[in-house]
């Protein structure tokens, strides 16, 4: 047996900051999904057909998840204790995006003014985002 542990013993331990190397995240996935939904209200409110505003709320509640996914792949997987710790606002401002994301917000509406308070959380995560990168 121990024979056998020596042999699956890794050799090498190595440490990193996310579940891949570096670059795998980005929120910019996030904010390019929340555009789409600023301007699917833009154009719901431009176009009074059924059909299209049917169309415009199945798409919008399919972008909307994917914002939030998009955050919370974030908030979970890149994110360290030592990020919260140094920006202690970044909790709230992912919780306040992805209720940005949900029914209270983009999903929920067809108000364009949501998708840009939407866009703004995301601005304010990007820029702590990338702050982090430097380091």
């Amino acid at each position: 047996m121990r024979l056998l542990t020596r042999l699956l013993e890794p050799k090498l331990v190595v440490h990193a900051h996310c579940d891949l190397p570096c670059g795998v995240y980005d929120p910019a996935q996030a904010r390019i999904e929340a555009e789409s939904l600023k301007a699917i209200d833009e154009k719901y409110q431009q176009n009074t057909e059924p059909e299209f505003r049917a169309r415009a709320l199945i798409i919008k509640e399919q972008r909307s998840e994917l914002v939030k996914h998009h955050l919370w792949v974030l908030w979970t997987d890149y994110f360290k204790p030592q990020h919260f710790e140094k920006y202690p606002q970044l909790h709230q401002l992912f919780n306040e995006a992805t209720k940005l994301a949900g029914a209270a917000g983009t999903k929920g509406s067809t108000d364009v003014s949501k998708a840009e308070e939407l866009l703004a959380k995301i601005e304010d995560i990007s820029k702590i985002f990338w702050e982090t990168k430097q380091a």
